[in-house]
């Protein structure tokens, strides 16, 4: 695949696309493909966590052993919060069918980050949207239990 279709790949996934396109090509250019065929193990539950993966194409289930499941296809980043921080993998992702992603380590993900300050900061705002959002969604949950 060409530099400029993962730079395209890149803008399409929600929690990325608004770094800029500077930032994006960066994170494409080291980047790298891996490849798994059906029922192969992205990464499993209680693995450190260095790293964010990038459906290029396919589809793996993500599923925690508390029974919480869901399915990541084209276009959706496995571990945002990885990139970020040091964590342990909460859940294991296994690929349904043959697919592909791009994985981006979080040193370079931070590197990205340092070098492009303007893009740290629209990723800030967004994730500080996303989570007052959330706090808000589950506040409304919390009151209709009551």
């Amino acid at each position: 695949m060409a530099i400029e279709d993962d730079i395209a790949l890149f803008a399409r996934v929600p929690a990325l696309s608004q770094l800029g396109m500077a930032a994006l090509q960066v994170l494409a250019i080291g980047a790298e493909q891996r490849d798994f065929g059906f029922g192969e193990k992205l990464f499993a539950e209680g693995e450190p966590a260095d790293c964010g993966y990038i459906v290029r194409y396919g589809a793996f289930r993500v599923a925690s052993d508390d029974g919480q499941e869901a399915v990541a296809g084209p276009d959706a980043l496995i571990g945002e919060l990885a990139l970020m921080v040091p964590m342990a993998r909460p859940a294991t992702a296994t690929a349904l069918e043959q697919s592909s992603v791009l994985r981006v380590s979080r040193s370079l993900f931070q590197r990205v980050l340092e070098s492009h300050p303007e893009a740290a900061r629209r990723l800030r705002d967004d994730m500080a949207a996303r989570s007052s959002a959330a706090v808000t969604a589950m506040a409304r949950a919390a009151a209709t239990l009551r």
